[in-house]
């Protein structure tokens, strides 16, 4: 059978590959140090976990509007407002099944058969994925030092074509978990619209940020779409929800397509998540990132003496994007041979880069102290043989 020729276009996740011999190996008797998955060790916050029980005690189990629960949606504007200073009209909030969710919306509605997309390499394989299931062509632009490991305006104007419609942005980053300044943003931000064209900016790290203090697009301008998640700063992964906020003459063509597409975000989930905008929860959650850097520091100290720190260090998210050519020119059998030889699972940088890929991996600091330092330890070991 013949199958959708933009299924070709979608890459196998590598990492996904490294978990199932990380897993086998654990079953095996050994003891594994994931620091694979884009996941910490966190459960989700007490309070989310109560009101998410209430709700399914309250029968609150039926749809949702399309684009979400009315509470919801005022409950993330009114996030915006309190730490960004951004006036965003609840009605331009798409509650939707994770950022991935966001992301198809945005992906139907802004491009097609055609269309040109730019965004940084290296960058989430999904996002790539996403617009070439739309039909679109993606220019992946090569970032680094130089860029701050973002795509900057002027990348942005000497990568744009006649036929470029979007620029995808991510901050914090992931891989890399480096930010765009607001001046920086602002400055994509007018490029793009310079040219007639439309920007994405994917902030599902946003508050997990260790530098500076979190930015959002919403506060920069009312045009940009921007995805955000209750994922990782609000530690709910499994509880699948998301959102867009949209600009005010998109909103309409996108519930429609949240209608086909979805019907709407789980229920429960969404209940719950309104405790996540509570003064009991933000503290929670501010406890956690004060967690997270201290562990980015034990890592840029450990693998500082040998040669693997990253040169600029991440300013948010919960990743370290590592150089490895001193090492290796293999990351897949840099990480196979690191899995089975010290039984530490990282992340081959060939799923996130275009280009480069084969010089990187992925290192999440999602465990806590005592396995990040016996993971320097291991890996110590096994770049010493080498």
């Amino acid at each position: 059978m013949a199958w959708n020729s933009r299924v070709d276009h979608v890459a196998p996740f590598r990492v996904m590959h490294l978990l199932e011999m990380a897993q086998a190996r654990e079953a095996a008797g050994h003891d594994v140090i994931h620091l694979e998955v884009g996941e910490p060790d966190f459960a989700t916050p007490e309070p989310i976990i109560a009101a998410g029980q209430q709700a399914l005690a309250s029968g609150h189990t039926r749809y949702t509007p399309a684009a979400g629960l009315p509470a919801l949606r005022e409950a993330i504007a009114g996030h915006y407002a309190e730490h960004f200073n951004a006036t965003v009209d609840p009605a331009r909030i798409l509650v939707t099944p994770g950022a991935s969710g966001a992301l198809l919306l945005a992906s139907q509605l802004l491009v097609e058969t055609g269309s040109r997309v730019l965004m940084a390499d290296p960058n989430y394989p999904c996002n790539r994925h996403f617009m070439a299931l739309a039909g679109a062509e993606i220019d992946a632009v090569s970032v680094g030092r130089d860029s701050g490991w973002q795509m900057d305006a002027a990348l942005v104007a000497q990568h744009w074509r006649e036929d470029t419609s979007l620029a995808m942005l991510a901050s914090p980053s992931n891989p890399t978990g480096h930010t765009l300044s607001a001046q920086q943003l602002s400055a994509v931000l007018a490029a793009v619209a310079e040219r007639e064209g439309e920007v994405i900016v994917d902030e599902i790290y946003q508050g997990l940020n260790y530098d500076d203090a979190p930015l959002s697009a919403t506060s920069l301008s009312a045009n940009a779409f921007v995805v955000n998640s209750f994922s990782k700063y609000f530690g709910m992964t499994g509880w699948r929800l998301g959102w867009l906020v949209a600009p005010e003459h998109a909103v309409e063509p996108l519930t429609r397509l949240a209608q086909n597409m979805f019907l709407a975000a789980a229920t429960p989930s969404q209940h719950a998540a309104l405790a996540a905008f509570t003064p009991k929860c933000r503290g929670i959650l501010e406890q956690r990132r004060e967690t997270l850097k201290e562990r980015r520091q034990v890592l840029l100290e450990g693998l500082a003496g040998l040669g693997l720190a990253p040169d600029l260090p991440p300013q948010g998210a919960f990743y370290l994007w590592l150089d490895i050519s001193r090492y290796s020119r293999d990351s897949q059998a840099f990480c196979e041979r690191l899995l089975q030889e010290e039984n530490v699972a990282i992340t081959p940088g060939i799923d996130f880069a275009v280009r480069g890929g084969e010089h990187h991996v992925r290192i999440a600091f999602t465990n806590d102290v005592a396995r990040l330092e016996e993971a320097v330890a291991r890996i110590a070991r096994f770049v010493g043989r080498l």
